[in-house]
C-alpha cells in the first residue's frame, strides 16, 4: 500500500524555501523528513491515518522528538512510533548505525551476565528500557546483515592502500583477550578516499593480515602502487604474500617515535629527531639517502645501537619519494587514520569490554561505515594528475 505526501506539507516546504531561501533549508528538510517518516509508517502499518483496513499490521503510537546531526546543522524531527509491528524510519538509519551497534554491544554484556551495575545502568540509559536476549539477537541480526553488505561491497582500482591495526578487549573462553582490529583505507583512481574494510580477530597476526588482504583481493582490489602502514606484527610477510612487489611505505611519524627507544641520552633526542626529519624532508631519494648516511656515521661511535637501527629501518620510510611531490605530503604517514581511531576509541570506551568478536566487529564496522560515507561524499583527497 502506498500513501502520497500531503499537499499541505509540500506547500509548507515550498513556502519556507521561497521566503527564506537557503536559510530556510533546515526547516524545509525537517518538514520533508517528518512527512516521509509518516508515509513510511503508514506503509509499514498497511493503513494510513484513521484509515480502516483489513490488511492493517499495527497501529500508530504518536511521535517522539529526536535531534539528528546533518551537514546543514542539527535537525529536531518527530519520529513516528508504532505498536504491534517493529518499525523505525529508514530515513534515519544512516546516522544511527554506530549508535545501534554501541547499544547492542552494551546490551549483549547485560544479557550474557558479564556486566557490572555500571554496564546495566548504561544499557538502560542508552536503550531506554531493559532488553531481553531475544530482542538483542533480532536487532543484531538486522544490523549485521546491513554491515556485512557494506564490508563485502566491490572494490575497484586503488592506487594507494593505507593499513592500520588497533586492539580492543574481548571476552573469550572465560578470559579477557586482546583482539586485533584491522582497517584498510583506499584512495581510488579518482583521488577519493574510503574505508575499504575492517576485520576483527583473535587469530595470529600474520594469518589475520593475510586473510584480510585476501578478502580485499576477492572483492576486486587491484592497481595498488603503494601500501602505507606502520610496522605491525605479521604485516610485512602478509604483504609479501598478497601484494608481491608493491612498494611499502612505513609511517614516518612512527619511525621517529620508534627511534627514540634507541637514543642513549635524553639530551640528544632533539638532535636525533632533527637528523631523521632532514632525511624525510629531502627533495629527492638520493639526497635522503645521503643525509641518512651522514646521520648513521654521526652516531656510529656514540650511539651504535641507534646507528644500526637507523641504517636498517629508516629506508623503509623512503618509498614515498617515488610519488609526485603533492602526494608525498599525505602518504608519508598514516595520520589520516587519526580521526577514525579517535572515533573508534570514543565509542568503544563506552562498551569497555566486548562480549565476543562479533560485537566488536559490529561497532567498528558501523563507525567505519559512517566515516567512509562522509569521505566519499566530500571533495577529492588527492589530485591524481598533479601538474
Amino acid at each position: 500500500m502506498t500513501h502520497q505526501m500531503q499537499p499541505t506539507a509540500l506547500d509548507e516546504i515550498a513556502e519556507l524555501l521561497a521566503q527564506h531561501g537557503f536559510d530556510g533549508l533546515a526547516q524545509a528538510v525537517t518538514v520533508l523528513l517528518n512527512e516521509v517518516m509518516k508515509l513510511e509508517r503508514s506503509n509499514a502499518l498497511g493503513a494510513g491515518p484513521y484509515e480502516r483496513s483489513e490488511g492493517r499490521t499495527g497501529y500508530a503510537n504518536g511521535f517522539k522528538p529526536r535531534t539528528i546531526h546533518t551537514r546543514i546543522g542539527p535537525l529536531t524531527v518527530e519520529v513516528p512510533q508504532a505498536r504491534g509491528v517493529e518499525f523505525y524510519p529508514s530515513a534515519l538509519e544512516k546516522g544511527i548505525r554506530s549508535e545501534r551497534a554501541l547499544k547492542l554491544a552494551v546490551a549483549e554484556m547485560y544479557v550474557q551476565g558479564v556486566s557490572t551495575r555500571k554496564v546495566a545502568a548504561i544499557t538502560e540509559k542508552l536503550c531506554g528500557l531493559e532488553v531481553t536476549s531475544g530482542e538483542v539477537s533480532r536487532a543484531a541480526r538486522a544490523l549485521d546483515a546491513e554491515l556485512e553488505k557494506w564490508r563485502s561491497r566491490p572494490i575497484g582500482e586503488t592506487p594507494y592502500l593505507i593499513l592500520d591495526a588497533r586492539y580492543e578487549h574481548v571476552r573469550h573462553g572465560g578470559q579477557v583477550r586482546s583482539c586485533a582490529v584491522l582497517v584498510a583505507i583506499g584512495i581510488d583512481a579518482g583521488g577519493k578516499r574510503s574505508i575499504l574494510g575492517v576485520s576483527v580477530s583473535l587469530s595470529e597476526a600474520e594469518a589475520h593480515w593475510r586473510d584480510f588482504l585476501g578478502s580485499l583481493h576477492a572483492r576486486g582490489l587491484h592497481g595498488v602502487k603503494l601500501v602505507v602502514s606502520d610496522a605491525h606484527a605479521g604485516l610485512k610477510p602478509a604483504l609479501d604474500a598478497r601484494l608481491t612487489g608493491v612498494p611499502w611505505q612505513r609511517c614516518q611519524f612512527h619511525l621517529i617515535e620508534n627511534a627514540m627507544a634507541f637514543v642513549p641520552k635524553p639530551a640528544v633526542r632533539k638532535a636525533v629527531v632533527a637528523s631523521i626529519r632532514a632525511v624525510f624532508d629531502a627533495p629527492d631519494r638520493a639526497e635522503a639517502e645521503r643525509l641518512l648516511e651522514i646521520a648513521v656515521k654521526k652516531y656510529r661511535a656514540t650511539a651504535p645501537k641507534l646507528a644500526e637501527w637507523l641504517e636498517q629501518n629508516i629506508p623503509e620510510g623512503l618509498a614515498v619519494f617515488a610519488l609526485p611531490a603533492a602526494h608525498r605530503r599525505r602518504l608519508r604517514t598514516i595520520n589520516m587514520l587519526e580521526r577514525l581511531n579517535k572515533e573508534l576509541k570514543r565509542r568503544t570506551r563506552v562498551a569497555g569490554l566486548f562480549p565476543n568478536e562479533a560485537s566488536a566487529l559490529r561497532l567498528v564496522s558501523a563507525v567505519a561505515m559512517e566515516i567512509s560515507d562522509e569521505w566519499e561524499t566530500n571533495r577529492k583527497y588527492l589530485t591524481m594528475d598533479p601538474e
